[in-house]
């Protein structure tokens, strides 16, 4: 596992001495990431062929995207997902203008995405693959939404502290605004704020708010 190798003293001060959060360590929290896992990898099997069909007539090119991110200490990894936008849609970034406040980068109507990217980014469905990323311990059932290093290179001692816990596939931001939300400050606190509240039965009950917000498209992209 990589750490960052930019700001590396705000790294030491705000995160690697700082005392493990104790959802890094709980036993019943992995456990349910496990079985979460495994069941949601059964989900995007089994939705893996319809949608590279329709991909394959919409958009053609991989099935799925990968991208480096930041995740627990700020610890690279790399972050699976269906593919919801043309195929070399990052070198087009700095054609998107940036709808957002801060380190995030956020736009309605990014022309990056595909017809079928739009749906699947509307029903969640391409968040599928991160189990795959829970599963093997990158990443969380729920916890903070993994930054990519260059949005992590422009924090300061505030922004840090949210890498104190393991990302997650949700957490407070996606339950309490989603995409709406593109202060990044706000969505810092939101985070500190999971920090401050956790617990598994806290975390059960922001699982069942994700579905229910997924369910009915609430602050969907």
């Amino acid at each position: 596992m990589l750490s960052l190798s930019i700001r590396k003293s705000t790294y030491r001060v705000c995160v690697s001495k700082q005392p493990l959060h104790l959802s890094v360590t709980s036993k019943v929290k992995r456990s349910i990431d496990i079985l979460g896992s495994l069941l949601g990898l059964a989900i995007a099997v089994a939705v893996a062929v319809p949608v590279a069909v329709v991909m394959f007539l919409d958009s053609p090119g991989p099935l799925l995207y990968s991208q480096v991110r930041c995740g627990f200490k700020g610890r690279h990894f790399r972050i699976w997902k269906f593919r919801s936008m043309v195929v070399g849609a990052e070198n087009l970034k700095h054609l998107v203008t940036n709808q957002a406040k801060g380190h995030i980068f956020k736009n309605d109507n990014d022309p990056r995405i595909t017809r079928i990217g739009r749906f699947l980014r509307c029903t969640s469905l391409d968040e599928l693959p991160q189990f795959w990323n829970v599963l093997v311990g990158d990443m969380s059932l729920v916890g903070t939404r993994p930054p990519t290093p260059d949005e992590v290179a422009g924090y300061g001692d505030f922004h840090w502290q949210r890498l104190n816990v393991k990302p997650g596939l949700t957490g407070e931001w996606q339950v309490n605004g989603r995409s709406g939300v593109k202060e990044f400050d706000d969505i810092v606190r939101m985070d500190l704020d999971y920090q401050r509240k956790w617990s598994v039965v806290y975390d059960i009950s922001l699982i069942c708010k994700t579905i229910w917000v997924v369910l009915n498209k609430q602050g969907a992209c």
